[in-house]
């Protein structure tokens, strides 16, 4: 039997429940949520009540849908300084969760790559390699990663292993120690393209980082174009007088 106030919709009262069990520790972090099959059989609903139960969860931010795996009860958000230069591997490691890549694109790009940084623009000039990546902790899409390498500094990136930490390429490969990184940090919705390869189902906030790293005082490695899952980061700054 399902108890509720009289007149709140059958998928809310159902929700609420799930909540509850949430909150009681009955479904923990990063656990399986029911599927809607699982709770038609469960609560002899029908098809759209069950997808709204889902809906209405993710909504209210205590899920995240993964297309094609299920529903999961939301981890808490990853912290990211915007202060230190960290790795996504590190970042992730230092979390508690198991980080993990999946290259979506690498190719070799001509021209110049250019970005404003604080009213100063930088330039990338090439041939430089586009290399596009999918970074996941836990097995969950966490961000999507552009970034433009220079193929002066890293010949032969493209022989490399992509889908592990560039930072530890950069230094382990090719020598090079990254000294300074200057970025600007936006807000942003991901829709389209970004959403299949994140498998989410709507439009998603997000965190969008530009940035130029350095290995010397001018000398640019890279240029950066990243989107960091709005549900999944909170990004801080340390700042001292």
């Amino acid at each position: 039997m399902m108890g509720g106030a009289k007149g709140v919709p059958k998928y809310v009262v159902i929700s609420q429940q799930i909540v509850g069990q949430i909150r009681q520790g009955e479904l923990r972090l990063g656990a399986l949520v029911p599927s809607e099959n699982e709770l038609i059989a469960q609560y002899r609903i029908s098809n759209t009540t069950a997808r709204k139960v889902l809906l209405e969860l993710e909504r209210e931010g205590w899920v995240t849908r993964i297309k094609g795996r299920g529903t999961y009860v939301r981890q808490d958000r990853v912290e990211r300084t915007v202060s230190r230069i960290l790795s996504f591997t590190r970042n992730m490691v230092e979390a508690g969760r198991t980080p993990s890549t999946k290259l979506l694109d690498a190719r070799v790009m001509r021209g110049v790559r250019s970005l404003i940084v604080n009213s100063r623009e930088y330039h990338l000039p090439g041939p430089f390699y586009e290399v596009r990546r999918l970074r996941l902790a836990d097995g969950v899409p966490m961000m999507l990663e552009t970034r433009y390498v220079s193929m002066q500094l890293c010949p032969g990136l493209d022989r490399r292993n992509l889908e592990g930490s560039l930072y530890d390429i950069y230094e382990q490969d090719y020598g090079l120690r990254l000294v300074r990184i200057d970025q600007i940090l936006s807000a942003t919705v991901l829709e389209g393209r970004d959403l299949t390869d994140l498998a989410v189902e709507a439009p998603i906030p997000a965190f969008r980082v530009e940035g130029v790293t350095f290995v010397a005082k001018e000398l640019i490695l890279e240029m950066e174009d990243s989107s960091y899952r709005g549900d999944t980061y909170r990004f801080y700054v340390t700042a001292t007088q």
